[in-house]
């Protein structure tokens, strides 16, 4: 039956950690300890080390509300700074990307070189009485930075734990389809979703929303073994799923992916691996797509998706890799435009408190659409911002059931 308006605002009956309050996804307080508790303190995908091809190229990405500059030096290693001059705060770097042997401050030309030391002062005898401005004191900021299976990720914090120990085994079935031969970034658009960064995140984690895409319900829900796959959940909230191989001439018109297929897999194999906080890699057989999100406010999100290919290969097959990323990804594919609606059709009704809550209780063994990875992924958020995702406010609900 229908309910009352108090029976709709009452928190659900089920486990705190099985819903969490649409408070997460619009209010602004939430936000901006996102940024500063979850997105300056956590490792964070950047970019592909493919963007960076030469010796001195650079990219600029806005990361936790900060600007970085990623660059790789003489040396051929690729660093990661805040993309602000030490002198007045200038940025660095103005263009997406770029060449160069030594990184120029256009604002007043002081210059440093790719490990971040000041090279260059302009006039440097008019700091004579100011003996902490000099070329030694002014070095960039350095930002922690690592680089797996060609994927360059970033951190803020100084103190933060290294990589490895942080994703530990959670790259592990993407060690051969992205470790094996060189790939590269043949594909990069971006598109403003107007919802939560999350909300997003959420669409590549929970499978149960698989039966709202017209492809995936004819090529994936109804192949066999789809679902048997188990999802296994690291303990810092990243998850992935079993493979298993995708029916897609079950969809009327297309045909098999066979061919091209990516080192260490089948033919038709699907792989998915989803990085905390916002970041997920999907592998289809012979294409990679890479999924990140960059949060603007509650309510604006820029989606950043990358298409792989093997670097070097022929023209011809190029087309074919391309042809297999477009029938699902980018501009006109599928399965974005669909995820997009998904999103804007929960945030319309999360921004006015219409929907209070998101419920994340389906269990099935750990099968593939099970909500474990989202109840994980919440309980690590939880942790990280040190407050519940279920009443991040404290506001005064009825409380939940400790049983489900």
């Amino acid at each position: 039956m229908s309910r009352t308006a108090r029976e709709w605002e009452a928190a659900p009956q089920v486990p705190a950690d099985h819903y969490v309050s649409s408070d997460i996804y619009v209010e602004q307080e939430v936000f901006d300890l996102e940024i500063d508790r979850i997105f300056r303190r956590q490792w964070k995908f950047a970019c592909h080390e493919s963007e960076l091809p030469e010796k001195g190229d650079f990219r600029t990405v806005n990361h936790a509300e900060w600007p970085l500059l990623i660059h790789r030096g003489m040396d051929g290693v690729v660093r990661a700074f805040l993309n602000v001059c030490s002198h007045r705060s200038s940025l660095v770097a103005t263009a997406p990307r770029g060449n160069a042997k030594v990184l120029t401050c256009f604002f007043h030309l002081w210059g440093f070189d790719s490990t971040g030391a000041c090279t260059e002062i302009t006039k440097p005898d008019g700091y004579s009485q100011c003996s902490a401005v000099s070329k030694g004191n002014m070095g960039l900021r350095e930002v922690k930075c690592a680089v797996s299976l060609g994927m360059v990720f970033v951190n803020m914090d100084d103190e933060a734990e290294e990589f490895d120990s942080h994703v530990g085994n959670a790259l592990e079935q993407l060690t051969e389809p992205m470790g094996t031969e060189a790939l590269e970034v043949f594909h990069l658009h971006r598109v403003q979703v107007n919802g939560n960064w999350k909300q997003w995140q959420e669409t590549n984690m929970e499978l149960y929303h698989e039966w709202g895409h017209v492809v995936n319900r004819t090529t994936s829900i109804m192949a066999k073994k789809y679902h048997e796959r188990e999802w296994s959940v690291h303990p810092n909230g990243h998850g992935w799923l079993a493979p298993f191989k995708v029916e897609y001439t079950n969809y009327k018109g297309w045909d098999k992916r066979d061919a091209l297929t990516l080192p260490g897999l089948t033919p038709g194999e699907f792989r998915v691996v989803d990085l905390f906080p916002n970041t997920t890699v999907i592998v289809r057989g012979s294409v990679i797509r890479i999924d990140t999100t960059i949060p603007v406010a509650p309510g604006i999100t820029i989606l950043e998706q990358r298409g792989l290919g093997i670097k070097g290969e022929s023209a011809e097959d190029r087309r074919t890799r391309q042809k297999h990323h477009n029938q699902f990804w980018g501009p006109l594919g599928r399965n974005l435009s669909e995820d997009v609606i998904f999103v804007d059709a929960v945030a319309q009704a999360n921004k006015r408190r219409a929907g209070r809550w998101g419920i994340f209780a389906r269990h099935e063994n750990m099968m593939s659409q099970d909500d474990e990875i989202m109840r994980a992924y919440y309980r690590v958020w939880s942790e990280r911002m040190g407050r519940p995702a279920s009443n991040p406010l404290g506001r005064d609900f009825a409380p939940a059931s400790s049983a489900l």
